[in-house]
């Protein structure tokens, strides 16, 4: 059965997804809204988008709503992307280093995982000796299940460095799978950004928020740094993606070079 979707179905789902995870949708996603749900219409025998959206708003069904925005949330990403914040943080964060506390950074929007596991070998390699712990964190369930798993596809291995590769991977016929002692540094954990964000997940010396600031609209975007900066230590950075800036954003936080920014 094919479907269609109307303007007005098409708004309540925009504007749905909006309250949940602050996405903004644009007219232009209305056919990817459609191919993306369509599938849960046919799992559940529904009639029409109406039907679908009754059963995912209101509460009245989470486990639902979950799979709902892991289909409508965007998950590309791959190992040392944007590879000048990777040098920034192994040139002037860890190089820089003289304290012995535990080094504590944040992969804010980690989809797969390949974010916090390219985090992970740079700081195998340059804070061997020291104690260091990476918090991950998605809205995205099903991805943070396929990153706990640490596993890939080899194709995904590009943009990983040879000697990194050798040295904290493992190969099996057809996939990748990240070493054990570098997945049990690596905690992964479902938070939505637009949320307050829970004081237990401690302090920071470092925040990842990349390319996840592209889907939210400004006032968002203000919510979303206010919610992440008191979990920014003093003096500790903020790195966003090299298309986004938090120009007009914040006045809380200093920008260092582009797409790079400090709390004072």
């Amino acid at each position: 059965m094919d479907f269609f979707i109307t303007d007005q179905e098409f708004d309540l789902f925009r504007q749905l997804i909006y309250k949940i995870a602050g996405i903004s949708l644009a007219d232009s996603k209305k056919m990817l809204l459609l191919g993306r749900l369509q599938r849960r219409l046919r799992h559940h025998h529904l009639q029409n988008f109406s039907q679908y959206y009754q059963m995912v708003s209101g509460g009245r069904n989470a486990e639902e709503l979950q799979i709902m925005v892991d289909l409508l949330t965007t998950n590309e990403t791959f190992f040392f992307r944007e590879p000048k914040h990777f040098d920034f943080l192994r040139t002037e964060v860890l190089a820089c280093r003289r304290t012995s506390s535990t080094f504590r950074i944040w992969s804010a929007a980690s989809s797969s995982g390949e974010e916090a596991y390219s985090m992970a070998m740079l700081l195998a390699e340059y804070l061997s000796n020291a104690a260091w712990e990476i918090f991950a964190s998605d809205i995205s369930t099903q991805m943070l299940n396929k990153a706990r798993s640490g596993q890939y596809t080899l194709d995904r291995t590009e943009g990983i460095p040879p000697a990194l590769l050798a040295k904290y991977c493992r190969r099996s016929p057809g996939s990748l799978e990240i070493a054990p002692e570098l997945r049990r540094r690596v905690s992964f954990q479902q938070i939505n950004l637009t949320q307050p964000i829970p004081a237990s997940i401690g302090d920071f010396e470092v925040i990842f928020l990349r390319n996840v600031m592209i889907y939210f609209d400004t006032e968002t975007k203000r919510k979303v740094i206010a919610n992440l900066l008191p979990r920014l230590k003093s003096g500790g950075y903020l790195v966003v993606g090299h298309s986004e800036s938090l120009h007009g954003i914040s006045d809380a936080i200093k920008t260092v070079r582009p797409t790079i920014y400090q709390k004072p």
